[in-house]
């Protein structure tokens, strides 16, 4: 789905911005299904990956800081550099909208998460193998490790809640 916010030629600078965006998108989306669901451990789950999501973002950040000194604040960096974006380009309500019918059961919303959180690690090493920076490179890469925790947590989830 992300796919489609890719040219291919992508610089440092902008990889990290669209991964910022995401990384806010899905940090919305957790919340938003936090909130969605009844169940403790899948509201705590998500809770947890949103706070963790916060955290790639400053990572993110301190990243393109090291790239692009022009901009030295995470505020001004959200609100003149960044857009909100979801997989597929679009904002949080219209992903959800487009996926209404993966949000009605637990077990749907956790492999809705785990195809997005997929699509993050797959993003991450193709663009820190891509990268020339080795700064860039390296934080993609711890990016992309936790990506695959993600993955193995709403995995167990997943196994918990069948």
């Amino acid at each position: 789905m992300g796919m489609t916010l890719l040219r291919g030629d992508e610089t440092a600078e902008e990889i990290i911005v669209l991964a910022y965006g995401m990384e806010t998108g899905l940090r919305d989306f957790y919340r938003l299904m936090a909130h969605h669901t009844k169940e403790n451990k899948v509201v705590d789950t998500f809770t947890k990956l949103a706070d963790i999501e916060d955290i790639h973002k400053k990572k993110l950040f301190q990243l393109y800081g090291h790239l692009n000194s022009s901009i030295s604040d995470m505020k001004t960096f959200e609100e003149n550099t960044v857009n909100k974006v979801m997989e597929g380009g679009g904002s949080v309500e219209e992903f959800v909208d487009r996926n209404r019918d993966m949000i009605n059961t637990v077990p749907t919303v956790l492999e809705l998460a785990i195809s997005i959180e997929a699509q993050s690690l797959d993003l991450y090493l193709r663009y820190s193998e891509k990268s020339s920076d080795g700064e860039t490179k390296t934080v993609l890469f711890e990016i992309a490790e936790e990506e695959k925790s993600h993955l193995a947590t709403l995995g167990r989830l997943m196994d918990e809640s069948l």
